[in-house]
This record gives C-alpha cells, sequence and structure tokens, in this order.
C-alpha cells in the first residue's frame, strides 16, 4: 500500500489508499518513520546551509524560511518544484 497515489513502474502490485496514514497503521508507521528520517537530514542540512533554519523550520515554508531565502537566496537542496522555490529562481 502506498499513501495516497500508486507508484507507476514499480515491480509488484501496489494499492494506493487516499489518505492511508488516516487508515493504515503500516502507511502511518512508514509516515513516521519517513518524517523522523526527513527531520535528521534537515539538522544535518543546517550545518551546510547556516543561516536557513533547517534544524528549526525542517524545510516547512514558514516566516522566517521565506526571510532566509529572500536574504540568501536558493541553495542546491532546495526543490525547484515548489512554486514558493521556482519564483526565486
Amino acid at each position: 500500500m502506498t499513501d495516497g497515489y500508486p507508484i507507476e513502474g514499480l515491480a509488484i502490485p501496489n494499492l494506493a489508499v487516499w489518505k492511508g496514514d488516516q487508515v493504515a497503521l503500516s502507511i502511518s508507521a512508514a509516515s513516521i518513520l519517513a518524517k523522523v528520517y526527513r527531520d535528521r537530514i534537515m539538522i544535518e542540512m543546517d550545518s551546510k546551509y547556516p543561516g536557513y533554519g533547517f534544524a528549526k523550520h525542517k524545510g516547512y515554508i514558514t516566516v522566517a524560511h521565506t526571510d532566509a531565502l529572500n536574504k540568501l537566496g536558493i541553495c542546491e537542496i532546495h526543490r525547484r518544484s515548489f512554486s514558493n522555490i521556482s519564483a526565486l529562481s
């Protein structure tokens, strides 16, 4: 099972479950693990890219993150597919 969207090209069958983290324990657990892993990466990125506040906001767009983007510009780890980031590119 996946949360929301099927995984194209996966060699095994998969079932997309809309809001799966709310109805399936396996998806919910995977979501928690992924967020904990992401948070650890963001803490590491905070020391590599000082001034952005990654350790605090974990990549979510906040006023402080927006201020840092306006002051420092985007860096190589920002996802350019996000509208607020692509607007600065």
